[in-house]
């Protein structure tokens, strides 16, 4: 039967036994400075907060007997803290509760208690424990009055500081978790700790068979979990942050948030449930009520684009997005929703989205023609389109490896390289080519750069220029270039592939593009694919006054319940 529970550092008791397929205590001066540290720090706060160190795993013997599993280095340490704080203060600290011993190390036993500096040099473990001790010494020595650090150190020791004790089961192969543990680099995750709460033996209110049942039914949430559809729309987070992906269905339970130092957060919140007399098995049931929830917001068309937005443009997160729907019916969430995006568009007071341009307001206007994307898949679909969130988020680079693409180039300063140089002239004089008689000056100078070894970057730049102002609709300001009628979203490695390209050569690429396979945004393609001018206007190779106001009229078309006020057309 094993046994999972959380003790203070001062309730560690017993013997404990170091298998031979164990190294010997190897922590330098930076991991015991780091702990002491940890520790101290916790003085500093009015109220105390609680501090979990690693946990300790261990097989048990016998009465007050375990084989240590893992925990060696640390429990090492606490029992040289101890020792420094016993010889130095005496009886009002006492002596370490507990006791190492290995199994191959004989000599390492007698020198851990009773350290002798002579003898530092007889083997590899004797040097590091001598060092451990020299450096507890020094740390102490330097955090002020001995009379006042130990006996901090003393009190977090028995108020704040705990280790998580997993007491594996009698039956448990020691060595084979060891090497999970340890050769493999799989350390014992929150989630698996609080996994082993609820098919904990110790658990009363359970038998074997609802042990199974809560085993078969994490496993399965585990599953849907890895469907990246299902992920990505909940999170924009890679799953390579969580070594489980039902960690996020805890975390969001237990309140704790990406980035938060402390491992175990999620793991003491359920311990503490456990601990205030919280029926595990109705704490299991909420766990899968609350991952339905998940799941249903997934499955219906308007709360999976409302929500999906929300997260995905980081105007809020899922814990944001839970907390809004407690207590509130489906008809009100859906109004808070409509609120909470309406707030993620917002306009300062005297402004229209017409004054936002690419060089000051670029994180706004990209959040703008997602929700442009999303709304119209929305709208369109019918319910049989879903906007891929897990493509949008693909990798799990978020929003931020998406740019705002010029529909129409802008002629930059930006030199390239001459393998760059020459695909850009090759694009665009396919373009011209649409054009021969009007563009035979530009295709002859196209030839001549081509022809050379190696063309000059100021010719270049040069010949660039007339051929973005030939390929240029006429009416296309400085101005114009910047706003929201000349911009869409596309992924950044494909923008800086077409970066500075006119709007005939980018249309070109993107069905390439798209032909391939790529993800290209809904609203993206429709725009490059002249969808928003009407026919008898349209014209393929120029974006056009004609293309930018039409394509405004469809934003304001789409998002009508959402902007403050219909964009302005420039």
């Amino acid at each position: 039967m094993s046994v999972l529970e959380t003790k203070f550092v001062n309730e560690i008791a017993g013997n404990f036994f170091v298998p031979a397929y164990q190294r010997g205590y190897r922590w330098g001066k930076s991991e015991v400075l780091r702990l002491l540290n940890d520790v101290y720090n916790l003085s500093k706060y009015n109220e105390r907060r609680s501090y979990c160190l690693q946990p300790i795993v261990v097989k048990k013997l016998g009465d007050g007997e375990f084989e240590l599993i893992d925990g060696q280095q640390r429990l090492t340490t606490i029992f040289l803290i101890y020792t420094y704080m016993f010889e130095e203060g005496g009886r009002f600290f006492g002596a370490p509760k507990f006791s190492l011993d290995y199994e191959t190390r004989k000599g390492s036993k007698n020198f851990l208690a009773n350290i002798d500096f002579n003898l530092r040099n007889k083997n590899i473990d004797f040097c590091f424990i001598a060092d451990a001790y020299e450096n507890i010494k020094a740390w102490f020595a330097s955090n002020g009055e001995l009379s006042v650090t130990m006996p901090k150190m003393k009190t977090l020791f028995a108020d704040n500081v705990k280790i998580i004790w997993y007491e594996v089961d009698a039956t448990e192969d020691a060595s084979a978790m060891f090497t999970r543990l340890n050769i493999g680099k799989i350390p014992l995750t929150s989630a698996e700790l609080v996994k082993a709460e609820f098919l904990n033996g110790n658990n009363q209110n359970s038998d074997l068979r609802r042990q199974d049942e809560i085993a078969l039914q994490w496993d399965n949430i585990e599953k849907e979990l890895h469907n990246d559809s299902l992920w990505y729309f909940l999170t924009n987070n890679s799953a390579e942050k969580y070594q489980t992906r039902i960690d996020l269905i805890l975390d969001l339970m237990s309140g704790k948030k990406i980035g938060d130092k402390d491992k175990y957060a999620t793991f003491f919140y359920f311990d503490n449930l456990k601990r205030q007399g919280e029926d595990l098995d109705e704490l299991w049931q909420k766990i899968v009520r609350n991952f339905l929830l998940l799941k249903d917001w997934r499955e219906d068309h308007e709360f999976y684009h409302k929500i999906g937005y929300l997260i995905a443009s980081g105007h809020k997160n899922l814990s944001d997005i839970y907390a809004e729907s407690q207590g509130k019916t489906k008809r009100k969430f859906l109004a808070r929703l409509d609120e909470l995006i309406k707030a993620s568009v917002k306009l300062e007071e005297g402004k229209n989205y017409s004054d936002w341009n690419y060089n000051d307001d670029a994180e706004k206007i990209r959040r703008l023609l997602l929700l442009f994307n999303v709304e119209s898949v929305r709208q369109n679909g019918e319910q049989s389109q879903w906007f891929p969130f897990d493509k949008y988020k693909f990798g799990g680079k978020g929003k931020n490896s998406w740019s705002l693409e010029h529909i129409h180039a802008v002629n930059s300063q930006d030199r390239g390289n001459q393998e760059q140089w020459r695909e850009w002239l090759r694009l665009h004089r396919a373009s011209l080519e649409n054009f021969p008689d009007e563009n035979k000056k530009l295709l002859d100078e196209i030839d001549r750069l081509l022809a050379l070894k190696n063309i000059d970057g100021v010719k270049f730049l040069e010949l660039r220029q007339k051929i973005i102002k030939k390929l240029s609709p006429e009416g296309m300001s400085d101005e114009s270039v910047d706003s929201i009628a000349n911009l869409a979203l596309l992924k950044c490695e494909v923008n800086s592939a077409l970066g500075n390209s006119v709007f005939d050569v980018k249309r070109n690429e993107i069905i390439k593009l798209d032909m391939a396979g790529a993800f290209i945004p809904f609203c993206t393609k429709m725009a490059f694919l002249k969808y928003y001018t009407k026919a008898e206007k349209n014209q393929i190779h120029f974006w056009s006054a004609t293309d930018r106001r039409a394509y405004i009229e469809a934003i304001n078309r789409v998002l009508k319940d959402f902007l403050a006020e219909p964009i302005k057309e420039d």
